[in-house]
């Protein structure tokens, strides 16, 4: 399901391999090749990564992305096809796109100040199940499946999967799903907790934007320093740091308008609005 009107959309530099647009605060960020199941070729990873960087890019106007995808599938992973005639060229130049494309990729998207919401629908495998992993809050619909598919043709993971998985399901069952490759549907991923929603078939793009758009309407600086803290905690960092790094937070979001306007409403018993600073 689209969410974005093609119009309202900013093509790539390759094409139309990447729809963006903001509304409401919210950032669309839409691939945009159902044809092939939105498989990551290199027209669709340099979309991908200038979209993410024109999110940072674009300041107090986003204020929450929604990553989603066109037809039936979210993504089914790196373009096989394009991979296999890279291989032909030899080895170092098929992987050479690991570090050069992927990385930067998933590095950008993490370090987004605002929520990152994801719509999955259909397959969501190997470097899609990356991207997907990327985000802070995931919606897949009922038909969704998923799969780590890396071992299936000979390799490890990439995209940072080595990690974001063993932190949304745990070390053990990450170990599993990464040297078995099974698929696991949507009810199996929610329960894991790798999912927070799931929705009927075709509505998770519908579902995620809404999300985005509650999230855009929040506290953006607290959704920034959130984000900040989870990901230093998850660095492996001890109790102390955690502590200080929290209260350093704190103070920086005591001096924000939208802490002390929240905190009016609160005590005059109305609903808070949060303008992002």
């Amino acid at each position: 399901m689209a969410v974005t009107p093609p119009e309202a959309a900013s093509p790539d530099a390759a094409g139309q391999s990447v729809g963006y647009s903001v509304a409401d605060g919210v950032a669309v960020v839409e691939l945009r090749r159902p044809a092939a199941g939105n498989a990551l070729d290199a027209a669709l990873r340099s979309g991908l990564l200038a979209a993410v960087r024109r999110v940072a890019g674009d300041g107090e106007s986003v204020r929450a992305v929604l990553l989603t995808a066109q037809g039936r599938n979210f993504c089914v992973g790196q373009d096989l096809k394009e991979h296999a005639e890279a291989l032909e060229r030899g080895p170092a130049s098929a992987f050479a796109v690991v570090r050069a494309e992927y990385n930067p990729l998933v590095e950008a998207l993490h370090a987004l100040p605002v929520p990152v919401v994801v719509a999955v629908e259909g397959a969501c495998v190997g470097a899609g199940l990356g991207l997907a992993l990327c985000a802070d809050v995931r919606v897949a619909s009922e038909g969704a499946r998923f799969s780590t598919a890396f071992t299936g043709i000979g390799l490890a993971a990439d995209s940072g999967l080595s990690l974001s998985l063993a932190q949304a399901v745990g070390p053990s069952r990450a170990a599993a799903l990464m040297l078995l490759g099974d698929r696991f549907d949507a009810e199996d991923a929610r329960r894991s907790g790798l999912v927070h929603r799931v929705v009927p078939d075709g509505q998770a793009a519908a579902e995620g934007l809404a999300l985005a758009r509650r999230l855009a309407a929040g506290p953006t600086a607290a959704y920034g320093e959130v984000k900040a803290l989870l990901r230093y905690a998850a660095a492996g960092a001890g109790l102390s740091g955690v502590l200080e790094r929290e209260a350093a937070a704190q103070e920086r979001l005591g001096a924000t308008d939208d802490h002390r306007g929240a905190v009016r409403s609160f005590l005059a018993k109305e609903k808070p609005s949060f303008e992002g600073r």
